[in-house]
């Protein structure tokens, strides 16, 4: 660096005529003058050898006998130039070697300026030069020891060992920090070494279970740089690798199924005691000749059960596609593997039936209950759908049909949309009651399924867009009912047979309508009895 000085004098004359010179050196290690100033340009030079301005700085106390002589001289000269160090030289064995790092990579020198050439008799200023010796990577990272040992449990993951290295580079810079590599040893990838930031050390871990069947033993071969580059001429030495051996504990490892997750098909409603299959489980431990128990572990329905010695999967109940422990027409179960280790050691299996759909499941009808005005023009009275919860072909298209009407008169029938909805249709308004219209759906299945039931049809009072459902009729109907009880009773207490009257009705259940000698209504009848 330059310093440079300004003096108000004329330039001309030696009242401008200045000087340069080092007052002070602070700090003054590891030499009070390590730097020059040119007297005339101000520019400053190290006058010190560059050993001495390392921020590493080694020195080292060595007894030298004077006997030994040349040869002497050569060991030490030699070990200079190895070590790159500066040596106060006594003998040829070295009783003591430490390492000092520079005190500060700061200095700061107190530069004067003289006028009058320098002499005596002129005046001066002065300022402060701060000088950085800045860090270059020229020590490589060396390992503690040459050889590092671990120890791992078979099937575990996780840090193993911390390899410790040292480096005389400054702290925290890309000159220190070290980048750690596995170079041989590793032809699964089931290591892997990474930096502790804190404290640059080279953390391995094992990132695959290892086996002890496979490998009880494995050697790795690690070196270490450093994320900056070194300077020329240093390389790095035999201390920035290291051997790593890695012994592999035995432990009792759980039974493992071949496949897992199992695949079947089986159709719903085969009969109970049917196999499913049998499981296939081995034991890891090969060398500990272990035998291998099964049980069942999770079987939301209880459908299921396992013979415990050769595996073998049967059913307890009928297997329903439509349970709602089946989903999208699977059903998973878990099944246990457990060997004789002491502890025992337990392998768990996935089982996945799919279930194949048969024709089980009757459709149904929907709705089940209608309205309609007793003066309605519009007699078309309800659009009915029907559902199974069986899958294709077992399903629609859906046969609807009405179940035979008696009588001269008929008061309804059924049309069919399409494969799934059906049209009730009123052949003439009917009188204020509650009729029950009887209705077979059949399915498309092999052999098709039949579900015989009841559409509800409430006839009602309208007027004014209200609504009246009322069973009015059901009390006159009850009363009716009340009347002709008390009739047969007296009846019968004069020898009258009722049985043998000439009109006997015949109700099914919610409906009511006025007895019409002699006309049959769909869900109520009657009929003239002989005597």
């Amino acid at each position: 660096m330059r310093m440079t000085a300004f003096d108000a004098d004329d330039a001309s004359t030696d009242n401008a005529l200045l000087r340069y010179n080092i007052l002070k050196q602070t700090p003054t290690k590891p030499s009070p003058n390590m730097f020059y100033i040119d007297p005339e340009k101000g520019d400053i030079v190290t006058v010190v050898s560059p050993v001495l301005l390392d921020r590493e700085r080694t020195t080292a106390v060595m007894p030298w006998p004077s006997q030994v002589g040349a040869f002497c001289a050569e060991t030490v000269t030699q070990f200079m130039r190895d070590k790159k160090i500066s040596l106060q030289i006594y003998n040829c064995t070295v009783l003591e070697m430490f390492y000092q790092t520079m005190e500060s990579p700061k200095y700061e020198l107190v530069i004067e300026a003289k006028d009058m050439g320098g002499l005596d008799v002129g005046l001066t200023g002065t300022a402060t030069a701060t000088i950085l010796i800045d860090d270059k990577n020229d020590h490589p990272p060396e390992f503690t020891k040459k050889e590092f040992q671990a120890t791992v449990k078979e099937g575990v993951t996780g840090v193993i060992v911390n390899l410790t290295v040292g480096d005389r580079d400054d702290p925290v810079t890309g000159a220190w920090r070290a980048v750690y590599t596995i170079i041989n040893g590793n032809p699964g990838q089931s290591f892997e070494i990474h930096t502790n930031p804190q404290t640059n050390e080279g953390m391995l871990s094992v990132v695959k279970p290892l086996d002890y069947e496979i490998s009880a033993f494995h050697t790795l071969l690690i070196k270490v740089e450093n994320e900056d580059p070194l300077i020329p001429d240093i390389a790095y030495g035999p201390s920035s690798t290291a051997t790593v051996q890695i012994t592999v504990e035995d432990v009792n490892e759980g039974p493992v199924f071949h496949p897992n997750p199992m695949t079947v098909t089986k159709q719903e409603n085969i009969p109970v005691g049917s196999v499913v299959l049998t499981v296939n489980a081995t034991d890891p431990d090969t060398l500990q000749h272990q035998t291998i128990r099964y049980s069942v572990h999770k079987d939301p329905a209880g459908w299921l059960e396992i013979n415990p010695t050769n595996g073998t999967i049967g059913t307890t109940a009928v297997l329903d596609r439509e349970s709602p422990y089946v989903q999208d027409n699977v059903y998973t179960a878990l099944f246990l593997a457990i060997d004789s280790g002491n502890p025992p050691a337990t392998g768990t299996g996935t089982l996945h039936i799919t279930l194949e759909d048969v024709n089980d499941n009757v459709p149904s009808l929907y709705p089940t209950l209608a309205k309609v005005c007793d003066d309605a023009k519009d007699l078309r009275v309800v659009v009915l759908g029907a559902s199974d919860k069986d899958l294709h072909p077992n399903t629609d298209p859906f046969k609807f049909e009405l179940s035979k009407q008696s009588g001269p008169e008929k008061l309804w029938r059924i049309n069919k949309l399409n494969n799934t909805h059906a049209q009730v249709i009123l052949l003439q308004n009917l009188k204020k009651a509650n009729y029950n219209i009887p209705i077979s759906v059949t399915d498309s299945g092999k052999p098709p399924l039949t579900n015989n039931t009841e559409l509800k049809l409430q006839v009602c009072t309208c007027k004014k867009s209200k609504m009246d459902c009322s069973a009015s009729d059901a009390l006159h109907i009850s009363l009716t009912l009340i009347l002709l009880s008390l009739l047969s009773l007296l009846l019968a207490s004069y020898g009258f047979n009722f049985s043998k009257s000439p009109y006997v009705a015949h109700f099914a259940p919610n409906v009511y309508e006025t007895l019409v000698p002699g006309r049959n209504i769909e869900g109520l009848k009657t009929e003239t009895m002989n005597p």
